[in-house]
């Protein structure tokens, strides 16, 4: 079994079962939980905050990867890998922060939808190189590339589903925004 968890990653694990778990509190009252976006919005962001936690934590624990081990799967072409593996973590920490609030929901998932694809070619560069990671061989690629494309499909599922209230408010902000409608040039709208 662990060798399973080891293979397709933790936070895949802590996605898939904390959703439905969630989602059951749902069905028993709990008003926060009553459809499926919100319930797998707070399961990813449980998935982001063991992930982005996972940057910070010191070398001395050994349960999880610290943070040069991380930087050891940045490709040579990014440059600061320690910089840019704690950048990840911030980002991922606020991500989670934005999915379990409603009003901005859309803007942390399609924040998401954004990222992930920008943090792959560190998992191709371990994959390809056989990088290690806290002990554990990189996930396959046959493994990974579909496991982040379902992360891309699922956070803009949630977008998709969010409500986009408060972005539509901060829309109207936006001088351009309203430049345009003016001038006929195009309707904006989400």
């Amino acid at each position: 079994m662990e060798d399973l968890i080891n293979a397709i990653g933790i936070e895949f694990v802590v996605l898939v079962v904390s959703a439905p778990a969630l989602r059951l509190l749902g069905v028993l009252g709990v008003r926060r939980f009553t459809d499926w976006s919100a319930c797998v919005a707070h399961a990813m962001a449980g998935m982001l905050v063991l992930t982005g936690v996972v940057r910070f934590v010191p070398d001395s624990v050994a349960a999880m990867p610290s943070a040069e081990e991380l930087a050891r799967m940045v490709p040579p072409f990014v440059p600061f890998p320690l910089a840019m593996v704690y950048l990840s973590g911030v980002l991922e920490l606020l991500i989670a922060a934005g999915l379990v609030m409603a009003r901005t929901r859309w803007s942390a998932a399609a924040g998401l939808a954004l990222m992930l694809p920008l943090l792959l070619p560190a998992n191709i560069y371990a994959a390809l190189n056989d990088i290690p990671l806290n002990g554990a061989e990189a996930t396959p690629l046959w493994f990974r590339i579909p496991q982040q494309a379902a992360y891309v499909a699922i956070a803009l599922w949630i977008a998709r589903s969010a409500d986009t209230t408060g972005v539509r408010r901060l829309l109207k902000l936006v001088p351009a925004r309203r430049l345009l409608q003016a001038r006929g040039l195009r309707r904006l709208s989400l």
